[in-house]
């Protein structure tokens, strides 16, 4: 390259090219959706931002995509344009568009009412298909991966009787309040970008860096925390795989502090029917899964382990009568038993996830056979059938490095330009998911979009 042209720090790529690419696939993308311009190129009116979501708008095409209909692993928007989805919406529909279980079950309980805060008969046994599934015997139902975050983080503080919890650096577990920080230069800080936060987040948690063993113990030592929350892997960064012995480690760490560990598996059940818990023998107090659990419904789970619930349960005989902040209307409602049922019974399968790991590892592959022909200094991360491609050396070892190796523009560039292509993956950290409905063939065209995007940004 011309010693006169910058280098983006790290990803190898000159800076210009990389505003040359996103100009140019930008035009492209415009060209190819006027209906689409017309109609949202504007904003959606009535809308704040111009979109019913703040982060529709943080996708890094012209202007959001204006769907039409998805069907198995493919999206098509009003213009026709028909794209192999790998972005599956950011996980919440990871086993496919409407798998054919999950839309029987949502026709048949829509005769039956959506909602009346009583159970079904698809309750029945629900439990403990859960149970089965991620091995904690009880169960409650809430409505997104963020609530039963906060009321799995209540009952520890309740039963600890300890105020303070304990996450990574780089962590994602919703909205939840207590997780909103950042370590910034070492220190701990609200996040940034927090909208309307007047606490200090950071005087009820403490943040580590993931894989930091001496900093975990040392902030366990004085058993002040009521509850260690995790990924099982760091996912809403770039990725981040967690060190030979690490969970191990983590485990005898928290239950030496008399701390309850939360298992977060809203992302890394990718890892299997079971999730990662399951895949890799983990013991958590607390388990929570989000997003895919109803198949796209709204829907989350939130586990505990039997001592856990002793004492809760003993906890509640003695708290003072009144609401207990943990519960919204419209969870545990039919419609996600129905959905749950269909999902945890018929689409979580080995089978399945044997399919989405087989493909997902071509996909990897694929992917590093182009980043080692261009030259790249990039990596592939994968956890079972989520795959992310991180435009920076690697493997990473916390957060502090996955917050650094984003490359934003180069990111949007590519992504832009693999739309363009027919791939559509998440827009926020490179991420792409595979599933049952997920065919060879489209992991081969993503491959080689992949490959054509790599020769232009590598010329």
């Amino acid at each position: 390259m011309p010693a006169d042209r910058p280098i983006a720090t790290r990803s190898g790529i000159d800076a210009a090219r990389i505003a040359e690419l996103r100009e140019a696939e930008a035009a492209v993308f415009r060209k190819a959706r006027p209906k689409s311009e017309a109609r949202i190129g504007n904003g959606i009116e009535g809308f704040f931002g111009g979109v019913p979501m703040h982060w529709m708008n943080d996708w890094p095409t012209p202007f959001p995509i204006l769907v039409e209909s998805a069907k198995s692993a493919r999206i098509t928007d009003i213009d026709g344009n028909a794209l192999d989805d790998f972005c599956l919406g950011d996980t919440g529909s990871m086993f496919g568009h409407s798998p054919p279980p999950v839309a029987r079950a949502i026709r048949r309980q829509a005769a039956r009412g959506l909602t009346y805060m009583l159970p079904s008969e698809d309750a029945l046994g629900l439990g403990r298909l859960l149970e089965a599934h991620f091995g904690l015997p009880f169960w409650q139902i809430a409505t997104t991966a963020t609530d039963a975050n906060r009321f799995a983080l209540r009952v520890a503080r309740a039963v600890t009787g300890r105020d303070t919890i304990l996450v990574f650096n780089g962590c994602y577990h919703g909205a939840a309040d207590e997780t909103m920080v950042r370590l910034r230069d070492g220190k701990p800080i609200n996040r940034p970008g927090l909208a309307g936060e007047f606490r200090d987040l950071t005087v009820r948690t403490k943040i580590v860096e993931f894989n930091d063993i001496p900093a975990l113990e040392a902030a366990l030592a004085d058993k002040d925390v009521a509850c260690v929350i995790t990924e099982p892997v760091l996912t809403n960064s770039c990725m981040v795989l967690p060190e030979q012995g690490f969970h191990a480690t983590l485990r005898d760490l928290t239950r030496k502090a008399g701390t309850l560990l939360l298992i977060d598996e809203t992302h890394t059940i990718s890892s299997g029917p079971g999730g990662y818990t399951k895949a890799f023998g983990l013991e958590p107090d607390l388990f929570v899964l989000g997003k895919p659990v109803a198949g796209g419904v709204p829907a989350s789970v939130w586990g505990m382990s039997g001592a856990v619930a002793d004492r809760y349960a003993a906890y509640n005989r003695t708290k003072e009568p009144g609401y207990s902040g943990m519960g919204t209307t419209l969870s545990a409602n039919p419609l996600q038993f129905a959905t749950m049922k269909a999902t945890l019974e018929e689409v979580m399968t080995e089978e399945n996830y044997a399919h989405m790991t087989r493909l997902a590892m071509r996909l990897d592959a694929g992917l590093t056979a182009v980043i080692d022909r261009f030259g790249l200094p990039w990596h592939v991360a994968r956890v079972g059938a989520r795959v992310e491609f991180i435009c920076a050396p690697g493997p990473l070892k916390n957060g502090d490095e996955a917050e650094s190796a984003h490359a934003p523009e180069l990111e949007a560039a590519i992504h832009v330009a693999l739309v363009n292509r027919g791939a559509l993956i998440a827009p926020f950290h490179n991420m792409m998911l595979v599933s049952p409905a997920t065919k060879a063939r489209q992991v081969d065209r993503l491959i080689s979009a992949f490959a054509d995007v790599a020769a232009k940004i590598s010329v």
